[in-house]
């Protein structure tokens, strides 16, 4: 039987982590924190030490690795990588595929959130969906008629740059809504929300009503089938879904708001598992 083994990357602000993803198992993660003030040459060596490590599992056919920045995918070519000032234009699949002698799939992290959750997520069994990444920013993952939709110039989701309410809706409908626009900790409304503190909980609803937007929009441009949440700012579903349906419930199209299904992510280490689920959109 053929090896479906295959090394997924997550290269991070500060850290690259990777494993080996063989039908959606997840290996040992091997971890490092990387130079991300040095030159190209010294982040790639950084990345090297983690995929050497891989390789020794054997029968690898093929390395995904999913990146903070835009990506020309068909040339695997990263530019202006998030937090790491050197990585200006990066031949980076050209650069690996020389080094391993392996196909190599890049993408952006979002993008590898929505294809991982396709795979091996909640987006099993649809044709279309969208992986809504609400962290420190709003990003989104876009599939359509059961493949990865990156758009010409790997821009395709990018809803977190829609201008709204004087600003950009990623300040609202991300973890940055809490930390920026409201100026308090974000973990610690988590924690004062279960202990059922009012003002938490009125944040929450406020912040629902924000991700119910974005939610529209999203249907407004792809009418997804399904809307998967991710990001470190889904924990607190419990908090902001009744504001955040209220919102949905405001659609121009109510058979549509009726239809759509949102479920929020479950997958562990979806980075690396989304980059390695790239060999799979590429070949089915």
């Amino acid at each position: 039987m053929a090896s479906t083994k295959i090394i997924g990357i997550d290269l991070g602000a500060t850290n690259v982590r990777g494993a080996v993803v063989e039908d959606g198992e997840v290996s040992a993660i091997e971890a490092l924190q990387i130079k991300s003030d040095g030159t190209v040459e010294e982040v790639l060596a950084d990345i090297y030490l983690v995929i050497d490590k891989l390789l020794t599992h054997g029968d690898i056919l093929a390395i995904g690795i999913g990146v903070p920045s835009i990506v020309d995918v068909e040339e695997g070519i990263v530019y202006n990588v998030l937090n790491i000032p050197s990585w200006k234009e990066v031949h980076l699949k050209k650069t690996l595929q020389e080094r391993y002698n392996l196909p190599v799939y890049v993408n952006n992290d979002a993008n590898c959130f929505a294809v991982g959750e396709y795979y091996y997520g909640k987006g099993k069994g649809y044709s279309s969906m969208i992986g809504l990444t609400m962290g420190t920013g709003l990003g989104a993952g876009v599939i359509i008629n059961r493949h990865l939709y990156a758009g010409a110039n790997c821009g395709a989701g990018e809803f977190g740059f829609i201008p709204y309410e004087a600003n950009l809706l990623e300040y609202h409908a991300s973890g940055s809504f809490f930390t920026i626009t409201k100026g308090v900790n974000g973990q610690q409304v988590f924690q004062n929300a279960q202990k059922g503190d009012p003002e938490a909980l009125s944040l929450y609803r406020e912040f629902g009503k924000h991700v119910g937007y974005a939610i529209k929009m999203v249907m407004y441009t792809y009418d997804p089938q399904l809307i998967v949440l991710g990001g470190s700012a889904r924990h607190g579903f419990e908090y902001f879904k009744t504001a955040m349906w209220d919102e949905i419930k405001t659609f121009a199209f109510p058979g549509s708001a009726e239809k759509i299904k949102i479920e929020i992510s479950e997958l562990h280490n979806s980075g690396i598992i989304g980059a390695a689920a790239l060999y799979l959109d590429s070949h089915n």
